[in-house]
């Protein structure tokens, strides 16, 4: 593929040796609408070699130790698409979530921020169970309400108001415009909230948030997921604690941690 050709990549962040690796490229390979795709890691090992030469698809190694920051920045950083899927291992995109995002884009060629709505897939001992409605999954979908109001989308009140009560953005379902974010990206020293944290960031900024309420991605928790260990080790709390202080009096916080504290649940398995 031409590099001058390429309006999209999906770049698959790749930690270890996942076990659900090999379902997420699956996915990709099977677009609608091909996109270049590549699988970056800072933890290369011998399976990683092997199941992205079995797609074809291009390994792409970064130095130093593991950070999440410095994992994405590279991900983005090592795409040749202007807009730039950070994939997460883990889940599964549906097929036309490639389709979906580049008809938006044609319409609306300002947007800085893709998201779609999504599935949960909890994994049991009898396999994997979709979960198609719970509370998180409400609330996110109440929160954003204000972004169908996609001529308004564009507006700082608009796109923070997405982000003022918690994250109504998927992480993996986002797709970044890197002719209005820029790569510079990520700033924040959060470990859990660091895609929170950018989107904060990103509404100040130009550009419009565009998202599709139909779910074009399905989230995968289960025992390994970073999400439930840093439940485990409070990070996700002091990080959200800390989001929470960035944008309300220390009243409010507590109300609306009171609130976030029983949604962790949701993410048991």
């Amino acid at each position: 593929m031409d590099n001058k050709e390429i309006i999209h990549t999906f770049a698959v962040c790749a930690y270890k040796d996942s076990p659900y690796l090999e379902e997420c490229l699956i996915s990709l390979k099977k677009q609608t609408v091909k996109s270049e795709i590549i699988c970056c890691t800072s933890t290369p090992s011998v399976f990683l070699e092997e199941i992205t030469e079995k797609y074809k698809i291009p390994l792409l190694v970064r130095k130093g130790d593991s950070n999440i920051r410095e994992d994405w920045l590279f991900a983005c950083r090592s795409a040749h698409g202007r807009l730039v899927t950070i994939a997460h291992q883990d889940d599964v995109y549906r097929r036309d979530y490639a389709e979906e995002l580049l008809k938006l884009y044609e319409r609306y060629p300002d947007l800085s921020v893709f998201a779609s709505d999504y599935v949960t897939l909890k994994m049991t001992e009898k396999g994997a169970h979709p979960e198609c409605f719970n509370s998180v999954w409400l609330v996110k979908k109440i929160l954003r309400i204000p972004l169908r109001l996609r001529f308004a989308a564009d507006r700082r009140i608009i796109k923070r108001s997405c982000v003022i009560f918690g994250n109504s953005l998927c992480c993996p379902s986002c797709t970044y415009n890197r002719e209005k974010t820029g790569d510079d990206m990520f700033h924040s020293a959060f470990t859990f909230a660091l895609d929170w944290d950018n989107l904060y960031e990103l509404a100040g900024k130009e550009g419009r948030f565009v998202c599709s309420e139909k779910p074009l991605i399905a989230y995968r928790v289960h025992s390994d997921a970073t999400t439930k260990a840093c439940i485990e080790d409070n990070r996700r709390a002091e990080d959200e604690i800390a989001m929470f202080r960035k944008m309300w009096p220390g009243w409010m916080v507590r109300i609306l941690m009171h609130y976030y504290r029983k949604a962790y649940k949701e993410y048991q398995v």
